[in-house]
């Protein structure tokens, strides 16, 4: 399985950005999707994740803000982010897994595939 992610850019502090994780060589509907973050000298973080069939968990620094979705017709993930501070700035990888129990969502090793990253940067 790959993974691609998309849409990060440069952006001012308080718009909007959505990231787009597309995945091919398995189904996304039978898996569960994940969003991480990870600035340099940082350990990467958890953002947001569906846990198939469709429980969903958020960083709870985030809640509000970011809401993650996916579209299984176009096998691809989303991270609607809103209201952007300089803080998000990041590198935004996305994940996926067959089989993950909800408490581990948050816990980098429970994911068994990972995409490239896409930066986001929010700056004035």
């Amino acid at each position: 399985v790959q993974l691609q992610a998309s849409g990060g850019g440069l952006v001012q502090p308080g718009d909007s950005l959505r990231l787009s994780c597309t995945v091919s060589g398995r189904s996304l509907s039978g898996n569960s999707v994940g969003w991480f973050r990870q600035t340099p000298g940082k350990e990467r973080e958890f953002v947001a994740a569906i846990r198939y069939p469709g429980s969903i968990r958020y960083a709870d620094s985030l809640k509000g803000r970011f809401t993650i979705s996916k579209d299984n017709a176009k096998n691809t993930a989303y991270l609607q982010m809103n209201n952007l501070n300089p803080e998000d700035t990041a590198v935004y990888y996305c994940a996926a897994s067959t089989s993950i129990i909800f408490s581990s969502l948050p816990n980098l090793n429970a994911w068994s595939s990972w995409g490239q990253g896409t930066q986001v940067t929010v700056s004035s």
